[in-house]
């Protein structure tokens, strides 16, 4: 397992990232344990997580349930100094704290809540799950409409945030922040903000990317490649699509489309043709489909570090062998006349 340079972070992370969105939901604890025992034996030490999961769909009487199974796994096995642990403060939403924004009161509670669940004295990246002022991600770059910013406002409240990460690493509970669903411009905002006032410095961005979902490629490319930011891609099967199993409309008992008919608005007319496509593409190179998707996210001119999650100990396996695959030119050139015929669709 290649071990990677996050960023501005200071940290040296796995080349594929554990997902644990589904350890309370759609896995028990014994299972999300299984999950983590067979990536440290395969070399994947950096995980992810979020204080609202499990998802998939997030309740509040599961809020907090997926940290906590990371925390009797770590009070059950040792070892955490092997781990890189990332974890998220929700976003303003309706369910985790409801209707409050992220600022550094919330931030600073919401760390001391997921070291309690964690069981463990630090986190390595925290990261701001959503902005404060909403984005285009989720399918909502459709309908996006971005009003007037107040920068003034913004400006406070962003340095609120960067004052009290300043604190917790002063502290020891965090080492390095991050952001996810997040555009250029925050992106930028944050790291002049860090600049100009000597404040932590945003490292890493998650967003979503995959062969079916590529907003990154164009002007996040130029910034994470200018600014040394590297991506965390989540969702690189886009949500199991790539793998071929909701092909024809078949819903597998237990898989995602049991819990979210349109896997968070991803079903549409055009997906399926771009998922046979790929899907060709893999079967005439003899790769598996979903090794293929991953090593692509692997093979951009920006720090791509996947975030991969399972339901099974089996497509953990088939995820975890990505590891090191390397694409031939002949595969890349065949992705890319893929995706012209089928740019964007979801």
């Amino acid at each position: 397992m290649q071990k990677l340079r996050l960023g501005k972070t200071g940290l040296t992370v796995s080349e594929l990232c554990l997902g644990t969105m589904t350890w309370g939901s759609q896995n028990t604890e014994g299972e999300g344990h299984a999950q983590a025992d067979a990536a440290v034996d395969r070399g994947i030490t950096f995980w992810d997580t979020a204080e609202m999961y499990p998802t998939n769909p997030v309740k509040a009487e599961t809020v907090g349930g997926t940290e906590a199974i990371i925390g009797t796994w770590l009070a059950s096995r040792g070892g955490r100094e092997r781990l890189q642990i990332a974890t998220k403060i929700t976003g303003k939403g309706a369910i985790v704290r409801p209707g409050q924004p992220i600022s550094g009161a919330t931030m600073r509670a919401a760390v001391e809540g997921s070291l309690r669940r964690l069981q463990t004295d630090y986190i390595d990246l925290y990261q701001l799950h959503w902005p404060n002022r909403g984005s285009y991600h989720f399918r909502q770059m459709w309908t996006y409409a971005p009003t007037a910013t107040d920068k003034a406002a913004e400006t406070e409240q962003m340095t609120d945030v960067l004052t009290t990460a300043q604190a917790l690493v002063a502290e020891g509970k965090i080492r390095a922040i991050g952001l996810s669903n997040e555009s250029v411009w925050g992106a930028a905002r944050w790291l002049h903000l860090a600049e100009t006032l000597g404040l932590p410095v945003m490292g890493s961005v998650q967003n979503e990317y995959s062969l079916l979902c590529r907003q990154f490629d164009t002007d996040w490319s130029e910034f994470s490649v200018a600014e040394d930011m590297s991506l965390l891609a989540f969702s690189p099967l886009a949500c199991g699509l790539l793998s071929g199993k909701y092909a024809g409309g078949v819903v597998p008992a237990g898989t995602r489309r049991t819990f979210t008919p349109d896997l968070g608005g991803r079903m549409t007319a055009r997906v399926f043709p771009a998922v046979a496509a790929y899907l060709d593409v893999a079967a005439r190179h003899g790769l598996d489909p979903c090794q293929m998707a991953i090593a692509f996210c692997r093979s951009r001119p920006f720090t791509t570090i996947p975030i991969i999650g399972a339901t099974s100990l089996a497509q953990l396996e088939v995820n975890m062998d990505a590891a090191g695959l390397v694409l031939g030119a002949e595969v890349l050139a065949d992705i890319a006349e893929t995706h012209r015929a089928f740019p964007a669709p979801y």
